[in-house]
């Protein structure tokens, strides 16, 4: 028995069609009505603690992750449970999965440390293409080093990679790279792959033919689409009947602001689509290569999102301020025209995050 284990970044609970969303995901679908859809998973309230837990099975305290290093409270600096990386005091899935034999792979974003003993090379994985920081653009080339705050560090058998293809884009390379790493495997030896993509965590990336798709569906903002996905949902049994919805919070009501304001967020939530759809497209390419290769029925395929929709981004924290609010307005072009596009740098607001939990 094969294992693949597939994470999305900041994914909502009803994005996928299969969970009540209008966003087109047929293999993700294919695979939930094929399984098992859960309704009470949980996961932890940010990305690398959740990360730790899943890789280790243990509190992400003892894994040194006890919060994201990027927003931890400067007095943790060092302290046990807070290192920021994952130690030497628990020992990951991979890790022994390799020791009894299999033969184990990753492509996509890692988040659990980049020092000497953190590295997805020496935690377990024969193979690997990594993604190593929380976040960075989705695209390659100028644009993606915009941010004099956070390094764009990819790394390939812990090796620094120095360049990426001038067409990267995320989702479609770490697709590319894990379908190139099973091409490779032995085939005496079970695996297990490990595609954790970036998407659709900020900035807001999309190829412009996935975000053309969603052009107009979003006009009558995050609260008609709530309720929709609400409707949904009950109609799926995801959620009983008499389900109420949590008040929105934290955001202007959709008819309170002005055309243009309207104009662009539902702008965003087109381009946050764009980037479901895309990632749903590429797990697609990773089905069908396990299906040609005769190892589709050989292998368990699990999907998660490591946490739900970000409404806001980091700068919302006090203890982060303006920096990347600041950095944005300085090296981005935000303009309606241009989101989605390597030279943009967006999030898509909390409304639209009430609308992905549908809740």
């Amino acid at each position: 028995m094969n294992v693949l284990l597939i994470v999305a970044d900041d994914l909502g609970f009803s994005d996928l069609g299969a969970f009540g969303g209008e966003i087109a995901t047929p293999h993700l679908d294919a695979l939930a009505r094929r399984g098992i859809r859960f309704t009470g998973f949980h996961s932890a309230p940010a990305c690398s603690p959740t990360r730790a837990m899943l890789m280790t099975g243990t509190d992400p305290h003892l894994a040194g992750i006890g919060t994201m290093l990027e927003v931890a409270d400067p007095q943790f600096a060092g302290a046990p449970g807070y290192e920021g990386y994952l130690n030497e005091r628990v020992v990951t899935v991979s890790e022994l999965l390799q020791g009894a034999g299999w033969h184990t792979l990753l492509s996509g974003k890692w988040h659990l440390g980049d020092t000497e003993i953190s590295r997805p090379h020496v935690r377990g994985f024969d193979r690997s293409f990594a993604m190593m920081p929380a976040g960075g653009s989705h695209y390659a080339g100028e644009a993606a080093n915009r941010f004099s705050t956070v390094d764009a560090v990819y790394r390939e058998d812990g090796v620094l990679v120095e360049e990426l293809p001038r067409d990267y884009y995320s989702s479609d390379y770490f697709a590319t790279r894990m379908i190139g790493y099973l091409d490779e495997r032995p085939r005496d030896r079970p695996f297990f792959a490990y595609l954790p993509f970036s998407a659709p965590h900020w900035p807001l990336h999309a190829p412009q033919e996935d975000i053309a798709r969603y052009r107009g569906r979003y006009d009558a903002g995050p609260e008609a689409l709530r309720a929709e996905r609400l409707s949904a949902m009950r109609g799926m049994g995801l959620c009983p009947e008499h389900a109420v919805p949590h008040p929105f919070v934290g955001t202007t009501e959709w008819s309170a602001m002005t055309p243009e304001a309207q104009a662009w967020s539902a702008r965003t939530m087109e381009v946050y689509a764009g980037m479901v759809a895309r990632m749903d497209w590429n797990i697609g390419r990773v089905v069908e290569h396990l299906r040609a290769a005769g190892d589709l029925e050989d292998t368990l395929i699990l999907f998660l999102s490591d946490n739900g929709a970000e409404g806001s981004m980091v700068e919302a924290m006090p203890i982060v301020g303006t920096l990347i609010a600041d950095q944005i307005a300085r090296h981005f072009d935000n303009s309606i025209d241009n989101l989605g596009t390597a030279t943009s740098c967006c999030w898509y607001g909390d409304g639209w995050a009430h609308a992905a939990t549908a809740a």
